[in-house]
């Protein structure tokens, strides 16, 4: 028994098995490094209110839909903007757009998309319009509220009428500065 353990503590004590120890300590750093970096920098959809106030952080893929919805302070009628992320997963794509009133500022010529009419319903498809991030205002009865997936989001029950709303896909490490 001494023996055996005289020849594990003269083999740990080896220096050929310092040094591979040491170099699977690095390596084994260096792939932590590696991964918390990967994690950094995923890319996240991030609502705030304020600036600063952040209502939400989510993970985002291709596939995520975003909707937003609000009432149109002109017609007073319920309009829904349909987006997704961008293929770079970095900014957004309106698609779609339904209303239920023509009016200012709705899209309805043919170089806005392709448009058409679902019983009280006009709605745009194929617009293509590229965002960076989203920059909206709550207002006095437009109950702005948006939607990502399945989880809505009532930000005019959230935030006082004025405020100031951002909706951006930033890296992970960015929602901690904000």
């Amino acid at each position: 028994m001494k023996a055996m353990g005289a020849v594990i503590e003269a083999i740990l004590s080896a220096p050929l098995f310092k040094m591979i120890k040491r170099i699977l300590v690095s390596c084994i750093l260096v792939l932590v490094l590696c991964c918390t970096g990967w994690w950094l920098t995923r890319p996240m959809l991030s609502i705030y209110g304020n600036e600063t106030q952040k209502v939400v952080t989510m993970n985002v893929t291709p596939e995520t839909k975003l909707e937003i919805s609000f009432i149109h302070s002109v017609q007073k009628t319920l309009v829904e903007e349909f987006l997704i992320p961008d293929e770079k997963l970095k900014g957004f794509v309106l698609n779609s757009t339904k209303y239920h009133s023509f009016g200012v500022g709705l899209p309805f010529m043919e170089s806005d998309g392709a448009f058409r009419q679902e019983g009280n319903a006009f709605i745009m498809d194929d617009m293509n319009r590229h965002f960076n991030e989203l920059n909206l205002r709550t207002g006095v009865g437009t109950k702005l509220t948006v939607t990502v997936d399945d989880q809505k989001f009532e930000l005019y029950e959230m935030f006082e009428p004025g405020q100031k709303i951002d909706i951006v896909i930033i890296p992970r490490y960015k929602t901690f500065l904000r």
